[in-house]
């Protein structure tokens, strides 16, 4: 089906949703005599209600952009020199579609298809199935991978977009690691309540800006010892004893009876009867079903087995790792730049809170086993991480940490704590497990499931026999082997070295990755031009790329396919992918065009349906062979079925809109979406709204909405036994091994207990050479590149500084502006400085996102963001120093593989003003006219409009 936008009337007002940032706010596009008037929030979106930041009211600038591409383009330079001529359609989608039909019947995994921030991972995904290859992720392993991985394998959710604070219950909230650029409209619309409440909110940052700025406490951290300070508090709630005691017996494996049987195969697993039911210790003294309502299950002790062997509750080893000196105030105070007198206050007013403060909701329930409880007893304390605290090689497990602190207080989906979203909790951790082993990929097939997933033990690695991976980003295998995500960063220098073998095709979308999107840009750069001296060709044959602006990358494709802005297209922002719910509610939205096409440009969702048609993809194909969806985007939303009445839109199914969640297609879906704002939302029976993991009445509402499969508790994890399934296969157990030059490695951070490790470029490096860590973040007005080619933004950030204690910078003679080199073991960047106080003094930082590479995103020559804005990217290694041998990990974390951009270490010293701090561009053809002046707005006044 296809939907025309509405024809030009003289005043109209057309809402949507923003695509600004992660939030999918709605809005409201204003429009005059067929152009854009203004656009402002939709008071009855369920996530905005009505507030919109600059962002989002400066997409207007976005959609008008100098930067759009216009038409598509054929490379006729050399790579990397922006020489390009343009070409039809038919010609673009026959090149690439010839080419792709050969890599399909010959060897599948020969394509790599990696998306950016695309928020329509739920269609390319399914598309990568289709197609057959392995070579699938999106943008999340190096963004938020360590958060959503380590979320979901401890209890069944996550922070980022998949839960929130309770807003009207919260009592102390804290902050791990927030920015402010994501989630920046329901944050700031839900702090204000907090603070219009009373309630405490402490931000652990080491930088002051944004939410920590306006935070009642900032602990100004040193970078990637939040895991530590974590661990301290966690020591100070144990030997207070102020846990919830209560909550770890009955909704988390805290009293499961653990094997305690060193070097046998099952050391560490859980023990269970013959059913395969968990066991616990009871007060008699004797071993039953965990669970059992008739029994009391202890938290410490020693039982003996059936076969006559010891096994001890889980919460015993956990306790006995915390209340270990190594996590006393004193000793972590030092380490973590937090004073330890601060960290024994900060545990004390946690148990205050959790413990002491009366919250009660009269609101009767029942639990998963039957029993009723008449209120819902509260815990009012309520945490929320971000990219700070992931984005470390010892991300992963300082999550996990997080999540443990809230487990002890219990504090998970309680009132007054963090709260679930649909579709989530899901079990921990999902069922679903990545496709795409050896014997999956076989020409012309599709894979037999998703490329994505989540393992739980040796036998669902992606790898060959002799542990050799079988994704080119090595997801999945023995070096990252919860890569939920996937490892968007290793996939140029893994497509350049043939390991762990070559490719045929990149094929990327929006994805900056020759720039502000990858490590090491030099070398980035280089391997995406580089020859084999053999043959003379690339080493990477043939690259596609798909964006609506002209980034950095777009001169180091073979063939451009031009996307549309936001404004010109329909998306679908699905509960199968990254809905817009909130926690007493399931919702979803769409984008629809609001203004028409007037380049040759495509969604690109439209064309990568459009390729799969071509190609004969057996779900994008019917019997006869013609395209299941000949009205491509809009058609797939409306008709495509992941199960049966399951579809990417949860609103108004049915033949006649009478069904919900679970549904045959209805034609008119999008016109009944359109109809109010865009997005659908349905409220979660009120009686089911807390305790969602182990709540009856949520878990029926769930199974009935698809969300699950039966219903089940979740329970949550405080010992994650997959973890500890991997580390058995490094001791030399079961029939699939590490190779060995991994096994110490699985063996050491595959603990299932989380515990806190150093960053390992901080714990590989001399601190004398490199004394300083150097963290980049994303201002509130920017969002990845996007932003700052947008002319309203760039006059709130045209160019960045580097920003430096002033204290450190006193003792260096560095004064504002002053120009100064910074160096890490990879790199050098010069940059001027600015001096501010409100930073960790032993950190640099600066606003990511601004330095653009000259001729880019068709900005002047002399645009600031070329001339005086830098990018630290250009100082990160994508691969750690070599190990013995010589072999380099990637500068990722080891779990999950998340990109460990805020390890970066680095000395500063101040230095002369350079001639040029970036490199330049040539600008590819078919860029519409830059203007002196960029501005908007004369027409109205030309004709005299009314505001």
């Amino acid at each position: 089906m296809t939907l025309e936008t509405e024809p030009a009337q003289e005043a109209r007002t057309v809402t949507t949703t923003c695509y600004m940032c992660a939030c999918r706010c709605g809005i409201r596009v204003h429009l005059q005599g067929g152009q854009i008037r203004y656009i402002d929030g939709n008071p009855d979106h369920p996530v905005n209600k009505g507030v919109l930041c600059a962002k989002g009211s400066a997409g207007i600038m976005q959609h008008l952009s100098p930067a759009r591409l216009t038409a598509p383009l054929k490379r006729v330079g050399p790579r990397g020199s922006g020489e390009f001529v343009t070409i039809s359609w038919d010609e673009a989608l026959e090149t690439v579609t010839e080419r792709l039909r050969h890599i399909r019947a010959t060897d599948p995994k020969r394509l790599a298809l990696y998306t950016g921030r695309d928020q329509s991972q739920a269609l390319t995904g399914w598309w990568a199935s289709q197609f057959g290859t392995p070579n699938y992720a999106a943008h999340g392993g190096f963004c938020s991978v360590n958060m959503a991985a380590a979320g979901l394998y401890t209890f069944g959710g996550s922070f980022w977009e998949f839960g929130e604070p309770d807003w009207d219950h919260s009592n102390y909230f804290l902050l791990f690691g927030v920015a402010e650029d994501h989630g920046s409209n329901p944050l700031k619309i839900g702090m204000s309540r907090l603070k219009a409440r009373g309630a405490k909110i402490v931000s652990i940052n080491p930088i002051r800006t944004g939410y920590s700025a306006i935070a009642d406490e900032w602990l100004g951290i040193r970078p990637g010892t939040d895991g530590l300070l974590v661990a301290s508090l966690i020591r100070e709630l144990l030997r207070a004893q102020k846990i919830d005691k209560d909550a770890l017996t009955r909704t988390s494996n805290a009293a499961w009876l653990l094997i305690d049987d060193p070097g046998a195969p099952d050391d560490g697993l859980v023990a269970r009867d013959g059913e395969g039911h968990p066991l616990t210790l009871d007060a008699a003294g004797t071993v039953g079903r965990a669970f059992d309502p008739a029994r009391t299950p202890l938290l410490g002790g020693t039982a003996t087995l059936a076969d006559g062997r010891p096994a001890v509750p889980a919460f015993q080893l956990m306790a006995a790792r915390f209340l270990d000196d190594r996590y006393d105030p004193e000793t972590v105070g030092p380490e973590t730049g937090i004073d330890p007198a601060t960290i024994r206050r900060i545990a004390a007013e946690l148990a205050e809170a959790a413990f002491n403060s009366a919250l009660e909701l009269h609101i009767p329930w029942t639990d998963w086993q039957g029993v009723r409880h008449e209120t819902m007893v509260g815990r009012p304390v309520s945490m929320h991480a971000m990219r700070g605290v992931s984005a470390h090689s010892n991300g992963f497990h300082t999550c996990r940490l997080i999540h443990l602190l809230q487990m002890l207080l219990g504090t998970i989906d309680a009132p007054g704590g963090f709260r679930y979203k649909p579709p989530y909790p899901k079990p921990a951790p999902p069922v679903v497990k990545p496709a795409g082993k050896p014997a999956g990929v076989v020409p012309n097939w599709p894979l037999s499931g998703p490329p994505l997933g989540f393992p739980t033990g040796p036998e669902d690695l992606l790898v060959e026999k002799d542990g050799t991976p079988c994704r080119l980003d090595k997801a999945f295998s023995w070096e990252a082997p919860l890569a939920a995500h996937g490892l968007m960063h290793l996939v140029i220098r893994n497509a350049w070295a043939g390991d762990p073998y070559p490719i045929d095709t990149l094929f990327m979308f929006m994805a900056n990755m020759s720039w502000n999107s990858s490590m090491a840009v030099g070398e980035t750069m280089r391997m995406l031009t580089d020859k084999d001296e053999a043959t003379g060709e690339h080493r990477i044959p043939f690259i596609v790329y798909s964006d609506a602006y002209a980034s950095e990358m777009i001169a180091y494709a073979d063939l451009v396919l031009p996307d549309t802005t936001y404004l010109e297209r329909h998306d679908c922002i699905s509960l199968l992918d990254r809905p817009i719910s909130d926690a007493d509610g399931a919702a979803d939205s769409i984008r629809r065009p609001v203004v028409p096409i007037e380049r040759e440009v495509r969604p690109f969702q439209d064309v990568l349906i459009e390729i799969g048609a071509r190609l004969g993809l057996p779900g994008l194909v019917r019997d006869d062979g013609s395209p299941r969806y000949p009205g491509l985007y809009p058609d797939y939303i409306v008709n495509h079925e992941r199960a049966p009445g399951q579809g990417l839109l949860a609103g108004w199914r049915g033949k006649d809109a009478e069904c919900e969640a679970l549904g045959p297609p209805n034609p008119h879906q999008l016109e009944a979406y359109m109809a109010n704002g865009c997005f659908w939302r349905t409220e979660i029976p009120a009686e089911a709204r807390y305790f969602k993991h182990v709540n009856r009445a949520y878990l029926d509402w769930a199974v009935g909405m698809g969300f699950l499969a039966r219903p089940e508790p979740v329970i949550h994890q405080l010992y994650t036994e997959s973890l500890q399934r991997f580390r058995l296969a490094a001791a030399g157990h079961g029939p699939i091994q590490p190779p060995d030059e991994h096994r110490q490695r699985v063996a050491t951070y595959f603990d299932p207990l989380p515990f806190w490790y150093p960053p390992f470029e901080a714990a590989e490096l001399a601190a004398d050479s490199f004394p300083l860590h150097a963290l980049t973040q994303r201002p509130m007005a920017m969002y990845h590149s996007w932003g700052s080619q947008n002319a309203w933004l760039r006059q709130i950030h045209g160019e960045n500084r580097l920003y430096v204690a002033r204290a450190l910078a006193e003792r260096q003679g560095i004064a504002d502006d002053d120009w100064v080199r910074l160096t890490s073991h990879h790199g050098t960047i010069t940059a001027q400085a600015r001096l501010m106080e409100g930073v960790n003094p032993d950190t640099v930082w600066t606003w990511n996102a601004i330095g653009k590479r000259s001729g880019a995103w068709n900005l002047a020559p002399d645009a600031p963001e070329a001339t005086r804005g830098f990018l630290m990217n250009h100082l990160i290694s994508d691969l750690l120093p070599p190990k013995a041998g010589g072999y380099r990990y990637a500068n990722a974390d080891p779990v999950t593989g998340q990109a460990a951009w805020y390890d970066l270490k680095v000395r500063l010293e101040k230095v002369d003003a350079p001639d040029r701090i970036l490199p330049t561009l040539g600008v590819p053809p078919g860029q519409p006219v830059r203007p002196k002046r960029l501005s908007y707005g004369g027409w109205f006044a030309k004709k005299k409009v009314p505001a």
